[in-house]
């Protein structure tokens, strides 16, 4: 079970002050959260792709190559890279590099992105949005599996047996499939033998153990082995040293963002009675003590089938420090819990549920 955080580097106003730190400010900051998250064992960290004011980071790649070299083991991931508006050649390129530069530790988490900034800012039509993405992720999975390419599609210019360089470390380089809980998307994930990230971030986290379910089955049809197929979460949340500590601190942010989005896309105000629900035991947000967190995060490999947590903090600005701490309790804390819990399992030879 491996466990980390994800960022969007966010750069809102805070709820408290109203100060906005730099796009400057926060990108660094994130190279030192990087750090601690290596040094306290999480296994992975992720940066996620924006192209507007209140995020600060539009390329993860050169984000999480800053932090590389003052790291040791921690993976370093997209989270998502917006593949649609972007070039696969790019793409593996800026992540071969990193995998370089970090000894074999890059991964892309391709997506097609939940904002839609970056189709007009890169060109592209929106009406393309699904054809944009089957077409860029054939080529990035062509350009991942052979140095020289031949190829063709109707949104980008041909190549013609060019090589593409540098190659990784890893072969293959780890190219995981971002969905919201699409259908297709999971069965597209499958088919292709690729490695599948949930972002669980509403209703009932065990929701999603049909999709798991349809996962592995189309994966199991195409011929994979779905041993060898992870799936991770990636959930909201916060950890302090009491739980109603860890939910007074959060809520604020969290609202703050979430109503900000709510009103682009029409969605209900977020009120406190509707985070309390998401942080209950099988609500969708990590939200309490180092305990809470882990029996929850137990709760989601045994029902789901998890093989990778990501806790994505924060939502909205919050003090740097708030978002260390929660970092090094992840690590100190809740991770020990969970996978001492797992061991037993494994141990005992008990079936997941």
């Amino acid at each position: 079970m491996e466990i980390g955080i994800s960022t969007f580097a966010e750069t809102t106003p805070d709820v408290h002050t109203g100060e906005v730190v730099s796009h400057a400010q926060r990108l660094r900051e994130i190279v030192e959260e990087i750090i601690l998250a290596d040094q306290v064992g999480l296994d992975v960290f992720g940066v996620g792709e924006h192209h507007r004011k209140d995020y600060a980071a539009s390329s993860p790649a050169l984000v999480l190559a800053a932090a590389a070299p003052q790291t040791k083991r921690i993976r370093l991931t997209s989270a998502v890279t917006v593949l649609s508006s972007a070039d696969p050649v790019r793409v593996f390129q800026d992540f071969a590099t990193l995998d370089g530069i970090s000894g074999g530790r890059a991964e892309i988490m391709a997506g097609r992105g939940s904002f839609i900034e970056s189709f007009p800012l890169f060109g592209y039509d929106l009406n393309d949005y699904d054809e944009l993405f089957d077409e860029k992720l054939e080529l990035l999975l062509k350009i991942r599996e052979s140095e020289k390419v031949t190829w063709k599609g109707g949104h980008r210019p041909a190549i013609k047996n060019l090589g593409v360089y540098p190659r990784p470390v890893q072969e293959p380089l780890p190219v995981w499939i971002g969905s919201g809980g699409n259908q297709e998307s999971v069965v597209r994930a499958g088919l292709l033998g690729l490695p599948l990230v949930l972002a669980i971030i509403g209703g009932r986290p065990t929701q999603f153990a049909p999709l798991v379910q349809l996962y592995k089955k189309a994966a199991a049809h195409a011929g994979h082995d779905i041993s060898k197929l992870p799936v991770a979460s990636h959930s909201h949340g916060f950890i302090a040293e009491e739980t109603e500590l860890a939910a007074d601190k959060f809520f604020p942010s969290t609202q703050a963002a979430m109503n900000v989005i709510g009103r682009e896309r029409g969605w209900g105000h977020y009120d406190r009675s509707t985070f309390d629900m998401a942080r209950s035991f099988e609500g969708a947000l990590y939200v309490g003590d180092p305990e809470t967190v882990a029996r929850k995060i137990i709760h989601l490999r045994k029902k789901v089938g998890i093989n990778r947590f990501m806790l994505h903090v924060p939502v909205g600005s919050m003090p740097h420090q708030d978002v260390m701490r929660t970092i090094e309790l992840l690590g100190t804390e809740v991770a020990p819990i969970v996978r001492a819990e797992i061991a037993k399992w494994e141990a005992a030879g008990e079936p997941e549920e």
